[in-house]
């Protein structure tokens, strides 16, 4: 349980809606980091249970992709003598198998991959240029994990003016309550956090519009 604090309590008068809305037009999916270190057996940083959310991300992607939505895969590209393996464990070396995304998301064609070096998707990187070349002005991030890298990515958002929405049930962090303080704090101070069928809800209503 997470515990609530005064500081963070302290809100806009402008109350939070319950529901949340988007454009698909000018949204685009982030996923970062489901790559085979992470989630593969003889990755070098598997998370346990991590293939929970194989099934989440094919139904997301396929639906986002239905409605001709810009899908990004933010992945951690290493050199072997990269200064973040003074702290963490080697992982994620380029032209590595696991520096791949998994076999059990499908990537296409029209997706775009960025390489990363650090934690945030934005920092150093292209990701920003090429969603403002898209009109992109709101961002789905998912993925791993939810205390490091995507929450460093969704901060990065923030701070770039982005509205953010972290669906619960497509992000994974190192432990239970890491999980729980992180989207606590990403509720209450960088976004939005929803969940699968909310934004399932969301776009099946704007294909129905569509159509």
């Amino acid at each position: 349980m997470v515990t609530q604090n005064s500081f963070s309590e302290k809100q806009s008068s402008k109350t939070k809606l319950n529901t949340i809305d988007f454009d698909a037009s000018t949204t685009a999916v982030l996923v970062v980091d489901m790559l085979k270190d992470f989630f593969t057996d003889g990755g070098a940083m598997v998370l346990d249970g991590g293939d929970i959310l194989y099934e989440p991300h094919r139904e997301l992607l396929a639906a986002a992709r239905n409605m001709g939505m810009a899908v990004f895969w933010l992945n951690q590209d290493l050199p072997p003598d990269d200064s973040l393996f003074e702290t963490r464990a080697v992982h994620c070396l380029s032209g590595t198998w696991g520096a791949e995304i998994v076999d059990e998301i499908p990537v296409e064609e029209t997706d775009i991959v960025i390489s990363k070096r650090r934690y945030s998707g934005f920092f150093q990187t292209t990701l920003d240029l090429n969603l403002r070349e898209r009109g992109i002005d709101t961002v789905i991030v998912t993925g791993v994990v939810t205390n490091i890298c995507v929450r460093s990515t969704v901060h990065d958002a923030f701070f770039l003016s982005y509205k953010v929405l972290v669906p619960v049930d497509l992000v994974m962090a190192t432990s239970t309550q890491a999980q729980e303080v992180t989207l606590y704090d990403i509720e209450t101070h960088y976004g939005d956090v929803t969940s699968l069928s909310e934004l399932m809800t969301v776009l099946d209503n704007r294909q129905s519009i569509k159509s």
